[in-house]
């Protein structure tokens, strides 16, 4: 198993330590109310598996921040987003939020905590976006309660946030794949968790709804304080918005902590296998010139 510990001053060391928060970058008095994420000594796979897919020492999604797993195809991440969110026990170790262990929570007070965006949806198709968003406020009633103010207001901030109040009244069969995504979207946020996780949001939308979602993100986090782990294909992306990168190889962290610290040519070579320039000083965050495809021999 692996870890990688950020130092006091954001440098990133291997080491059997935590991947804890960046609590000395954050006055005492101005921290974030949203929960902490850990993972723990965690070995993760799937029934017929004989090995672990996914092995990880320690595990921090930081209060109230964005934390983005990026790896190849392959690398975990997906694996890992699970067993973060109680959707795949782990063999050995444990998942705590806020210091309480996720499979102690009862599904509907986790649903209130913590929400999941898959990547495997289905939904009827008769349904409309304003009705399958109103599934996201489950955990908040009742079996006999009926829709409140509360669940109204929750519903209509969703569909803001999402962009999707213009196909309010559209079947979910007539979408096509990138407004099914948005309407997936606007029914997590509907959920009003202070933790979310996402599995790839950004898949099948195109540049402008992928920065669209990718901002909403950042809002939750800069408004509302929510705790974010989002698992990202683009590098760029999860180097732009996010404020703390996990980067997953053959199952294993093999670097961790904020953009500026972790992004760079090595790690592109040697997780991502690409030949690439990285501008560290990019007033955006770290900006990656990608240049060529490295064959499985090269830079190893």
């Amino acid at each position: 198993m692996s870890d990688a510990t950020p130092t006091t001053d954001g440098e990133e060391t291997a080491s059997t330590g935590d991947a804890g928060s960046n609590d000395t970058d954050r006055p005492a008095d101005g921290e974030s109310a949203a929960p902490e994420l850990v993972g723990e000594a965690l070995a993760v796979g799937y029934p017929g598996t004989e090995e672990p897919v996914v092995e990880c020492e320690t595990l921090v999604l930081p209060r109230g921040e964005v934390t983005a797993l990026v790896g190849p195809n392959g690398s975990g991440k997906s694996t890992l987003l699970k067993a973060l969110s109680n959707r795949l026990d782990p063999e050995t170790g444990s998942v705590v939020l806020d210091g309480t262990e996720v499979q102690s929570f009862g599904s509907k007070e986790l649903a209130r905590k913590l929400g999941l965006l898959s990547q495997e949806n289905e939904s009827p198709g008769s349904l409309t976006v304003e009705e399958l968003v109103h599934h996201g406020r489950y955990p908040h009633r009742g079996f006999f309660d009926s829709v409140d103010e509360t669940d109204r207001r929750a519903v209509e901030r969703a569909l803001e946030l999402a962009g999707v109040e213009d196909l309010r009244d559209r079947p979910m069969d007539g979408l096509s794949g990138g407004q099914k995504q948005l309407a997936w979207i606007a029914m997590a946020l509907a959920q009003d968790t202070d933790v979310l996780l996402l599995d790839e949001p950004t898949t099948y939308l195109d540049l402008h709804h992928q920065l669209r979602v990718m901002e909403v993100l950042r809002t939750l986090v800069d408004v509302r304080e929510v705790t974010i782990g989002v698992v990202l294909h683009d590098i760029g992306q999860a180097a732009r918005f996010a404020d703390n990168l996990v980067a997953m190889k053959d199952g294993e962290p093999y670097d961790w902590g904020p953009p500026r610290k972790v992004v760079d040519e090595a790690l592109l070579r040697d997780v991502f296998r690409v030949e690439a320039d990285v501008d560290v000083d990019h007033p955006t965050g770290p900006h990656v010139s990608p240049h060529r495809a490295l064959d499985e021999t090269e830079g190893r």
